[in-house]
């Protein structure tokens, strides 16, 4: 597994414009662990488990939402979003500036993450991972999920 921390702009090295023919390769995918991504009843059913929405704070307080049907948050969700792992350079911040933020927030332990498709939400648990705080979960569905089902919605800066 490999991440480019910084993005594109840190690599440094040559890059192509052309296509380039990759040769075929041994990729082997592995299933995650069942434990570790949570659907729609699992997330509903949680109790005494950090709920963290990684989304930007507009879309966390339900000021704007531009994909979903509905605005706001999962209620007792709180708000953390994911660039704020970042340094002014793109980069992850230090192990121990992302172990600060993750127990101010109470993640220490089998917090879960969501943000409004399952994708920015791996980026904290990447960064639980340098902080040295495995164990992070996932809510796949996400938002995206949770806003088209019957399910309460919360609004504005509190859980």
């Amino acid at each position: 597994q490999a991440v480019l921390d910084g993005g594109l702009r840190a690599w440094g090295g040559p890059l192509e414009a052309e296509v380039t023919k990759v040769a075929r390769g041994r990729f082997r995918a592995h299933q995650p662990d069942p434990g570790r991504v949570l659907d729609f009843e699992q997330v509903r059913q949680l109790r005494g488990v950090p709920l963290i929405d990684a989304r930007a704070g507009e879309r966390y307080r339900g000021e704007t939402e531009p994909v979903d049907p509905k605005a706001g948050h999962i209620p007792g969700a709180v708000s953390a979003p994911f660039a704020e792992n970042l340094d002014p350079d793109s980069r992850f911040k230090s192990a121990d500036e992302l172990r600060r933020r993750y127990q101010a927030l109470g993640a220490e332990n089998g917090a879960v993450f969501y943000c409004g498709s399952g994708v920015n939400a791996t980026h904290h648990l990447l960064a639980m991972e340098i902080a040295g705080l495995p164990g992070a979960r996932l809510y796949a569905g996400a938002w995206s999920d949770w806003s088209r089902r019957d399910a309460p919605v919360a609004t504005g800066s509190e859980p």
